[in-house]
């Protein structure tokens, strides 16, 4: 210890400080820039995705559009060979198809001292498409219960059109699953009517219908429409890029719609994406100049102490002993920018995390970033200890 404090008592002299803080701020602003676009996407990929998790799946529900006399002609389904063709898309990882009810169905409640009742329409889709998995989702045609899926958008506008309008009292969700209903459906062949006692289980923000389980859907199609052969008016699509323009491409190419706002979302999700890799790209290049210029300094560093560093070598120093004592002094500086980069990261994803958390409940994890950050020092650690090492053992030869 006492000789190595010799030795950095002898190099020391000739260590520029200017050119340790001009590599120190210039790497802790390609960090911050990099580190701060990282989290940044995090945080604003939250407010997008609070159904579902960071860079998890997405999906479009499409259909046909609509012209003159086209339901007549039953233009409006999809044919086999369109859902290949679907399928066989890049940005496509699964297609599910909207199953639809061939037969009447109308349904009665009894609530607060009043009955009500109206026709209803019926869908169902394969269950790994759905974005809510409750208890109960499945059918018996024993017991005759079904269970139902329904849209939030259709429960809003009971409680905030209808029930407003009407005098009738307004339900939450965890109200409404208690309220017992009835389904009543007709034969398509004898007219006759079966009831079923339903309940609502559960609300999709993703699906906008009223969904049964799709072994319910199978049973009574076969059993009150054997005759009736329909091909799926509706799909819904896994995506693995979303915002991905040859979607939209795609679908005015065909004369398809997309259901809600779920290409604007992945729109400005592919924007995000894009600006977030071009920030993250100029601060990479801030870190390399950096680096580069702590390169320099090193090499200039060494060719002044040229001499002192091949008279240690000659009284039996070590090139590892020579060498430790700059991968002291750049470890503390790289530790140094490390911290306080990720310090002034937290405190900005901080500010500007309240003005997210009226828009999303999903809080951000800075975890990636946090990995991120360490991965990059260690990187430029390293490539600073190689350049070193290479320095010494290159003077003492020259």
């Amino acid at each position: 210890m006492k000789n190595d404090n010799i030795v950095w008592q002898l190099l020391r002299k000739n260590v520029s400080k200017g050119q340790i803080v001009g590599y120190a701020v210039a790497n802790f602003v390609g960090f911050v820039i990099v580190l701060t676009a990282i989290q940044f996407y995090q945080d604003v990929k939250a407010v997008f995705s609070e159904e579902e998790a960071f860079f998890s799946k997405d999906y479009i529900v499409i259909s046909k559009r609509v012209a003159f006399l086209d339901a007549f002609n039953g233009n409006v389904s999809f044919s086999e060979d369109e859902i290949d063709e679907i399928k066989s898309q890049p940005w496509t990882s699964k297609v599910g198809s909207f199953s639809s009810a061939n037969f009447k169905v109308s349904v009665s409640v009894d609530f607060a001292g009043r009955g009500l009742s109206t026709h209803l329409f019926l869908e169902a889709i394969p269950d790994e498409f759905i974005d809510v998995k409750p208890s109960g989702w499945h059918f018996d045609p024993i017991q005759k219960e079904v269970p139902i899926i329904l849209s939030k958008e259709y429960l809003t506008l009971y409680n905030f059109g209808f029930a407003s309008s009407r005098g009738l009292p307004q339900l939450s969700e965890s109200v409404i699953n208690k309220v017992p209903l009835r389904l009543y459906v007709a034969d398509n062949t004898t007219g006759h009517v079966d009831v079923f006692d339903a309940h609502i289980v559960g609300f999709s923000s993703r699906l906008n219908t009223i969904a049964v389980p799709q072994e319910f859907m199978t049973w009574a199609n076969d059993r009150y429409a054997p005759n009736v052969e329909k091909s799926p008016s509706r799909l819904i699509i896994e995506t693995n890029s979303p915002g991905d323009p040859s979607i939209l491409e795609f679908m005015k190419n065909n004369e398809y719609e997309i259901s809600g706002d779920k290409v604007d979302n992945g729109k400005m999700s592919h924007f995000l994406t894009i600006i977030t890799i071009v920030v993250s790209c100029i601060g990479i290049v801030i870190s390399i100049m950096a680096f580069f210029i702590l390169l320099l300094s090193i090499y200039l560093l060494m060719q002044k102490n040229k001499e002192k560093i091949r008279n240690l070598l000659l009284l039996g120093y070590s090139p590892l002993q020579v060498s430790r004592n700059y991968f002291m002094l750049i470890g503390l500086v790289n530790l140094i920018v490390l911290i306080l980069s990720i310090m002034v990261v937290l405190v900005a994803s901080h500010m500007w995390s309240g003005h997210f958390e009226m828009l999303s409940s999903v809080d951000s994890s800075c975890v990636l970033m946090v990995m991120v950050a360490f991965l990059m020092m260690t990187l430029i650690t390293i490539g600073n200890f190689i350049a070193i090492s290479q320095g010494v053992k290159k003077r003492f030869y020259d």
